[in-house]
């Protein structure tokens, strides 16, 4: 039953319907803009929430008025429990959906379809499996590639998500929407954004605007459609006529899409981030284990929340190595 009190909207008015849950900081992939090349401190096993401590927390959520929940990582399948995990949120009315980099994603196609959950979105970086495996520092692409045409098969929704770097993959981003010629995906490109040792620089970073004059200058004017956005959608969509896929642009960096922000994030250890830059975060599972009510800390987290980027309103502010070094690699976030 949904609650009175409207704990889920912000000072600017935004309410918050999409909750991310990061169920390991673990990963079977080390890939650079996610994880620092010397890894990361671990939480300890203690201070990792439990699939009953996911539950209860996620229900509160959903209570307020939450209708999509996401299960991220680290690699969320990698966690032993994930299984259970996925089926008892598939008991609460919500979307349920999953990123994950599809390296074992073959070992859990029943529990998707028995759980409900139709969209799947994959990490994939690079076409070409040299390049991959540099980036994700494991020789993994063939399987990721063959996982990825199994989900397709098996009729799930699939998102690929490439964070383009320049010098290494942005010479790919033709080839990724050529590839939904023939495949019924949509390929998001994602602006390379900064975290805590992930050696970010604004040279590295395509932006919006050169991925489509790249785009433009391949395809025709007439080729190239503008599909609606979703509500709240992050990404600008585009089709390519008569292709079977679409694609989009993620401009967190260049264009931030924060007037329409309704996503909050759920770190592995139980700390609630009101924002993927913001570098502050709320203990939610201290509480709950001492038996009180979170409702308050939810809703004093939102009510905190800047309009645009965890206060890093400008590019400047975003080159600011102590403003968003302050922040976690995203591998400890969820994405």
């Amino acid at each position: 039953m949904r609650k009175n009190k409207n704990i889920l909207q912000d000072t600017f008015g935004r309410q918050h319907t999409y909750l991310r849950i990061s169920l390991t900081e673990l990963c079977n992939l080390r890939c650079t803009y996610c994880m620092p090349a010397e890894g990361i401190p671990l939480s300890p096993k203690s201070h990792i929430m439990s699939f009953d401590e996911i539950y209860t927390i996620a229900k509160t959520f959903v209570d307020n008025g939450v209708t999509k929940i996401r299960l991220t990582g680290g690699e969320p399948l990698v966690r032993k429990d994930s299984e259970i995990i996925l089926k008892k949120l598939a008991t609460l009315p919500v979307e349920l959906a999953i990123s994950t980099n599809a390296v074992i994603v073959d070992r859990f196609i029943e529990t998707f379809k028995s759980c409900g959950i139709q969209n799947i979105n994959v990490s994939l970086d690079s076409l070409n499996a040299e390049k991959f495996n540099q980036i994700s520092r494991r020789n993994d692409f063939e399987k990721v590639f063959k996982n990825i045409q199994l989900l397709i098969t098996e009729g799930f929704n699939v998102k690929l998500n490439a964070v383009l770097i320049k010098g290494f993959n942005d010479n790919e981003i033709i080839d990724f929407i050529k590839l939904t010629k023939i495949l019924p995906i949509s390929v998001r490109f994602i602006e390379f954004m900064p975290f805590d040792g992930n050696k970010w620089n604004k040279e590295k970073m395509m932006s919006y605007a050169e991925v489509m004059a790249l785009v433009n200058a391949e395809f025709r004017h007439d080729e190239v459609q503008r599909i609606k956005d979703a509500p709240n959608d992050t990404s600008k969509n585009y089709k390519i006529e008569g292709y079977k896929g679409s694609f989009a642009i993620i401009s967190s960096v260049t264009n931030p899409f924060c007037d329409s922000c309704n996503r909050i994030r759920l770190t592995a250890n139980g700390r609630l981030k009101n924002c993927l830059f913001s570098s502050t975060e709320s203990d939610l599972l201290t509480p709950l284990r001492e038996g009180k009510n979170i409702e308050p800390i939810i809703q004093k987290t939102i009510q905190s929340k800047f309009k645009i980027r965890g206060g890093m309103d400008t590019l400047k502010k975003l080159e600011e190595p102590e403003l968003h070094g302050k922040n976690r690699s995203m591998i400890a976030i969820g994405g």
